[in-house]
This record gives structure tokens, sequence and C-alpha cells, in this order.
């Protein structure tokens, strides 16, 4: 769905009704982001109810659900202090909204909404994300102690989704690569390299405020029957800020964002 065939039904008003600032705004987040078009007390919907039937696939159902979850979690945030939020998460509060850098993309978050870049996401799934991080409350700065996926509790059923999505995948693209290449890569997210380590190249992301990842690849050593490898590490007190399931989804994207750079 286009947001302006959304707009075309909503008299220009921008009257805030619909808790968002504008009426484009609103018309973004009904077609993007699964917003409840009826939140908007003028909109008329003649000739468009046909369109929404409920959907039947899977990925249909599946996003159905994720859109469910984010409706439940934006409903969260009413009787939160986001203010009181802003240093526990490492982000900054000013005019209502929460701000932080998820992946080297500005995010900012209010009660009403939720914007990267000053867009809605496309992609429900890293709003799921980002109302977690911010409902876990974030605490005391990440540890000094890394550890891999293997070592947090209930973590062992998860360790091969690491490895599919993002660990094997950038071993794959990084191979052959320079280590200045790579380093390149990763600057845009914020990457810094770290020294004194045995793999190729090293570095430190932060994906968000409290949730930096440790990136470590070896290339491959085809005489010596190496293949190349990425190892994932996590700060041993990271489940202070995401649950596993984001944790592995902040590994997925970050794989994403280094392989599509935008």
């Amino acid at each position: 769905m286009d947001p302006h065939e959304i707009l075309k039904k909503i008299p220009p008003k921008n009257c805030g009704e619909c808790g968002y600032p504008t009426c484009l705004a609103f018309a973004a987040h009904v077609a993007r982001c699964g917003e409840d078009p009826h939140q908007c007390p003028y909109i008329d919907l003649t000739g468009m109810e046909q369109q929404d039937s409920p959907p039947t696939s899977l990925d249909g159902l599946a996003q159905k659900r994720d859109l469910e979850l984010i409706r439940h979690l934006k409903s969260r945030l009413s009787d939160r202090n986001l203010a009181g939020l802003a240093l526990p998460l490492g982000a900054s509060f000013s005019h209502d909204h929460l701000c932080f850098f998820y992946l080297g993309q500005e995010v900012t978050i209010s009660k009403e909404q939720l914007l990267i870049d000053n867009q809605p996401p496309k992609d429900p799934r890293d709003q799921i994300l980002l109302y977690n991080y911010v409902h876990g409350g974030g605490g005391a700065l990440p540890a000094d102690e890394w550890v891999g996926l293997e070592s947090l509790p209930n973590s062992i059923s998860k360790v091969r989704t690491l490895a599919t999505y993002c660990e094997d995948k950038l071993a794959l693209f990084f191979q052959g690569r320079s280590p200045a290449a790579i380093v390149a890569l990763c600057r845009p997210l914020g990457g810094k390299a770290l020294a004194g380590t045995t793999a190729s190249v090293a570095l430190t992301i932060p994906v968000l405020p409290r949730v930096p990842l440790q990136l470590f690849f070896w290339d491959a050593e085809p005489e010596d029957g190496f293949e190349a490898r990425v190892k994932i590490l996590f700060t041993a007190n990271v489940l202070k800020f995401l649950d596993i399931e984001s944790l592995i989804f902040t590994a997925e994207r970050l794989a994403e964002h280094i392989m599509n750079p935008s």
C-alpha cells in the first residue's frame, strides 16, 4: 500500500489527533508499519476495505503477528518515563523523544512513533528489536568481558542460527578481501579495529549504545586446510539489555548492513 493512496483518504488537517505530527507521517506508518488507519477520526476508507483482507500465506501471517506485537510494544510506552530511560539506554532525550544510534542510523522514539533516519522502518522486525531495547530499560555500562553466544544462558539452540545468518555469511563475504577493505565496510556502522589479536581483522561494532559486538575474521588458508571463519562475541552482561532472540537479530542485521551498505 502506498502512503500517498492513504493520504488521499485523509483531509489535510495535520491535527495530530491520530498521535502523529503530520498526516504524511501517519499515512507512512499505516502503509509500512501496519498502524490502524482508524486512529485517524477523519479517514474515509471507502473503496479500500476490500483490499485489506487478512493475509493467508505463512509470510502474511508472520507479518500480521509482527504488526500486532509492534502495536502491543508501542502501547506499553504510554506509562513509561522516556526521559528517565535516556541515560540507562545510552540515549539522549529531547522534545518528548529518545534518540540513539542503531547500526549507524539515527533512531527517534516517542510514545507516538518510531523513526529510523526520519523514516518509518520498512521491516517490522527492526521496530520489535528497538522497542525491546527500550523496554529492557538499559542499565550499567556493557561489561568489559567478551563471550561467545554458547556461553550465555539458554542459548545452545541459537548457536547454529547465529552461524547461519551472520557468521558463515560474513566469512564467505570477507574471504579474499584485504583487512583495510573490511574495516572500511564496517566504519559507517561505527566499527573500530582491535589490535593485538591473531585474527586477520578484529573490530568492535556498536549495534546499539549498550549492545556492542566484537567481530573476528580469519581468512582462508587453503594450504593448511583452514576455511575462512567469523566469530561474533558479546559482552558478558548483554542479556541485561536484550533477550536472546533480539540479540540474534542484531547480529543478522549487522551482517546485512555490512554486505549491503545503503
